[in-house]
């Protein structure tokens, strides 16, 4: 891969982890705000209260685990395995790294990781 190309794909990467990041804080702030506020409610209050604090940690999770596979993608850039597929060591294709650029798998075999699921 070329340094224009590797240039590109980083600011992708680093763009998607900032805003992974500030998600992920925003939410943990979230968390944290109505466990103090939660003091002062009555039942229902809290229970919904509740829900929503889980809902949001679920959804936290997810944006968590995306932003692993980001700072793994920055990883493989750093050593030189970006673009290059994880299980067959073919190059991804252009098009998929433009769609998730932090996808370690190419198309063929992200189908076999996701039928073996």
């Amino acid at each position: 891969m070329r340094a224009k190309e590797k240039k590109y794909f980083r600011q992708k990467l680093l763009e998607k982890r900032a805003e992974l990041i500030s998600v992920v804080q925003k939410t943990e702030d979230y968390g944290r705000q109505v466990n103090t506020e939660a003091e002062g409610m009555d039942l229902a209050d809290k229970a919904s209260s509740s829900y929503t604090k889980e809902f949001m940690f679920s959804k936290s999770d997810g944006d968590r685990q995306l932003l692993q596979e980001v700072v793994d993608a920055l990883r493989r850039l750093d050593d030189g395995d970006f673009g290059k597929c994880m299980n067959c060591e073919e190059e991804v294709e252009r098009k998929r790294l433009e769609a998730v650029p932090w996808s370690p798998f190419c198309l063929s075999c992200q189908a076999k990781v996701e039928a073996n699921r």
